[in-house]
């Protein structure tokens, strides 16, 4: 028999090549320190293992690493290089600057989602007006529940396209006059996150969750927003092109090639940016650029075509109830339920994302189990307050923490006051909102870029090198980008979803969750690492559940007491475990 591993005679034998050999077969201390003792403490047995890289002839042709290349780099619990943590708040000046380009990151989504359903719904300006306040009213509210309350995240909670669907069928059903049967359908589901996250079943189920499973669920909770980026951009490609290049160049560029000491290029890149082309945009439309465009494209790139300055009231406070009293109707209900699961999921993920940004550590599962909860509160205001649509985790405003550098609690607290605030002076919040879209759309392309990357940044604790790491990751995020292109195309051609019956509710509970990428990428890979060859030894390590072992509890680690315990000494009475 010929042997695989025998050593050419002809070859010298160098010092670097048994120095490599040597420390591949030792492997960890500790397992070196147990060989030791096994053999009486008189020596070091070792177990001969093949070197690759030391002239043998292996399948696959080897990847040891020689003895003088340089270590990989090491995982770190917490994202280095964050200018303010969670904690760590900056000056009050640049605070209040900071909490409001937050504040104007996320008005994109808060005034797209009423513009879409508005309409339909048979209102005007005046009634779309009304709902942004309201919709600005409530996520302003949620986002300081949240922050001090939830996770304790840096987290901005804002509109969420998922409900759109369940909320147009309930318009196109004929239902639509008072009462209100999108309210009541908003407050029975936000049971499901109340209960699921306050009762702790919530934390049962993410207490399995693995870095080599939280990969796909979170990057795919930006990647997979990619039909709200370039595309919007080239609605209008004249405006929202120069916005994202000078977005680029500004925060990228400029912030090392100029040397101010005060950070202002990548932290207030987007207000610089947006100032500079709405300038730009609004030239051209009082230059007449657009007097002969087509209408689609004076919407998309005219400064004057929102209709929200003069619609909107200078003055006006939201209130409960205030298009009406609430109507509940079984079907709707579920399908709204589904809705409120899949943004359950999206949500999670935009909690890690939001965790490693702003520099604290891994969320122990009770406190993602306490967010989730706060967060159903906040669909159960939506529905009281008659936003038309939920809440959730706002995905671009994580991306701004990216962006900016700075993770800190206090900054998205101001950001929640700029929300309120404008929300009831309503000609001065409307001037913001009217915007032009493709401007937002350019934003979008890099702050769900950096979410993404977020996501992914959770491979450096899983061990690439392994088959079933590949496969999985692979496998999720392939089938997390194919199926919902399936069912989104296939609604786009016909005008309704691959499974289509009388039932509009019992359509959506189907349609909805799987054209959800984050949603489909995310339960695939929880059910394939938590099912496949888990009882192997190397698999624990291969999947990285070993790092976050020390964040299994909330007790196990200091730090989660510094960045997740609620305010007002309230954990002696709420206690996190």
């Amino acid at each position: 028999m010929v042997n695989r591993y025998a050593r050419d005679e002809a070859t010298p034998i160098k010092k670097a090549d048994l120095a490599e050999q040597d420390a591949f077969v030792r492997g960890p201390p500790e397992e070196e320190a147990a060989t030791a003792r096994a053999v009486g403490g008189g020596g070091q047995a070792r177990r001969w293992r093949p070197s690759a890289g030391s002239g043998n002839k292996m399948a696959g042709g080897g990847g040891g690493a020689k003895a003088d290349e340089p270590p990989p780099h090491p995982p770190k619990d917490q994202l280095p290089n964050v200018s303010y943590c969670i904690t760590s708040p900056p000056p009050w000046p640049e605070a209040i600057l900071l909490g409001f380009q937050h504040y104007i990151v996320m008005l994109g989504t808060t005034v797209i989602i009423p513009t879409a359903l508005v309409p339909q719904m048979g209102g005007g300006n005046v009634e779309k007006a009304k709902v942004i306040q309201t919709l600005l009213f409530v996520a302003g509210l949620n986002t300081l529940l949240q922050s001090l309350f939830g996770t304790r995240l840096p987290a901005v909670i804002g509109g969420s396209y998922t409900f759109v669907a369940p909320t147009i069928a309930i318009i196109l059903s004929g239902r639509w006059s008072d009462p209100d049967p999108v309210m009541g359908a908003m407050i029975i589901a936000s049971t499901l996150q109340i209960v699921l996250g306050f009762s702790g079943l919530w934390r049962n189920i993410v207490r399995f969750l693995s870095p080599l499973s939280a990969v796909p669920l979170v990057a795919l909770a930006g990647f997979g927003l990619y039909e709200f980026g370039f595309p919007g951009v080239a609605k209008c490609v004249e405006i929202g092109l120069p916005q994202l290049v000078f977005l680029i160049i500004i925060s990228q560029y400029l912030s090392h090639f100029i040397h101010s000491g005060k950070n202002i290029f990548d932290r207030f890149a987007v207000l610089i940016s947006v100032a500079i082309i709405w300038i730009y945009a609004h030239i051209l439309t009082v230059g007449g650029a657009y007097n002969h465009a087509a209408p689609k494209t004076q919407t998309s790139c005219r400064t004057d075509r929102s209709g929200l300055v003069g619609a909107a009231p200078w003055i006006r406070v939201p209130y409960p109830f205030q298009w009406g009293a609430p109507s509940f109707d079984a079907g709707e209900a579920f399908a709204m339920m589904m809705a409120a699961f899949v943004t359950l999921i999206e949500s999670t993920g935009g909690f890690i994302a939001v965790s490693r940004y702003a520099s604290a550590t891994h969320m122990p599962p009770s406190i993602l189990s306490r967010g989730i909860g706060w967060q159903g509160i906040g669909i159960l205001l939506s529905g009281i307050f008659g936003t038309v649509n939920g809440s959730s985790v706002s995905i671009e405003n994580a991306g701004l923490l990216a962006l900016t550098r700075v993770g800190s609690r206090r900054v998205v607290q101001i950001s929640a006051g700029f929300m309120i605030f404008f929300s009831i002076l309503g000609k001065f919040g409307a001037i913001f909102a009217s915007i032009p879209a493709p401007i937002v759309a350019a934003l979008y392309c890099l702050f769900f870029a950096y979410v993404g990357a977020g996501g992914l940044s959770y491979l450096q604790f899983c061990n690439l090198n392994s088959f079933r790491t590949k496969f999985i990751l692979g496998f999720s995020f392939f089938l997390g980008l194919s199926v919902p292109q399936y069912f989104n195309e296939y609604e786009a051609i016909n005008g309704y979803g691959p499974v289509h019956t009388s039932a509009r509710w019992f359509n959506n509970m189907v349609n909805v969750p799987f054209s959800s990428e984050p949603f489909v990428a995310g339960i695939l890979a929880y059910f394939l690492d938590n099912t496949l060859h888990k009882k192997d030894s190397s698999v624990r390590k291969d999947r990285g559940k070993h790092w976050w072992d020390k964040f299994h509890s909330f007790k196990t680690d200091s730090r989660s007491e510094e960045f997740y315990s609620l305010p007002f000494n309230l954990n002696k009475y709420f206690p996190s475990v």
